[in-house]
């Protein structure tokens, strides 16, 4: 891949099951091949709230998050805000904010954005449902740190800080992230 230049114009990057295990997957970027966690409940093209799936989809990216208290000078052509104790992502399926970044204090379900276990220290939001949002379809689906022992997600697309930070500065705004 050389270097970090950004990605080009209409580039994709694939995500493809591992055979040996529904839970994990390899984010493929050129040359670039690297292991994955993804939903405890393996890939669906049928993705509902709750399922613990991934969807098989391809998803632009829209936004991304830094903890910046954790994590200093993180190099991406993408504008990453920095995470705020205040900010959650509500999973309420009946709630107007229903995969919407919101802020504290909110009583309905809801993902915590600035998350003690380092999982979101850097959060790319995939635009699964987001833009043209359905209820039950699905929320929070983000690309975001593993935890250790490449643990399944709820529905994610998890890499180490080490490999997201080698994708990272091939990754804009629009950068599509298929899930094969």
């Amino acid at each position: 891949m050389g270097g970090t230049r950004p990605l080009r114009k209409g580039k994709t990057i694939t995500v493809r099951a591992a055979p040996s295990h529904s839970s994990r997957a390899f984010v493929i970027l050129g040359p670039l091949t690297l292991p994955a966690a993804i939903g405890r409940s393996g890939r669906t093209a049928f993705k509902r709230e709750g399922d613990g799936a991934t969807p098989i989809a391809t998803m632009p990216v829209l936004s991304g998050f830094v903890r910046g208290d954790r994590l200093k000078s993180v190099r991406s052509p993408l504008a990453l805000r920095r995470t705020e104790k205040t900010m959650l992502w509500c999973d309420e399926p009946k709630h107007a904010a229903y995969n919407r970044l919101v802020r504290a204090p909110f009583k309905p379900s809801h993902e915590e954005m600035c998350r003690a276990d380092g999982l979101y220290d850097i959060c790319l939001v995939l635009d699964w449902n987001v833009t043209s949002r359905k209820r039950h379809r699905g929320s929070a689906i983000f690309f975001h740190l593993i935890k250790p022992g490449y643990q399944p997600t709820a529905g994610c697309i998890a890499l180490r800080l080490r490999d997201m930070l080698r994708l990272l500065p091939h990754i804009r705004k629009g950068t599509r992230v298929r899930v094969l």
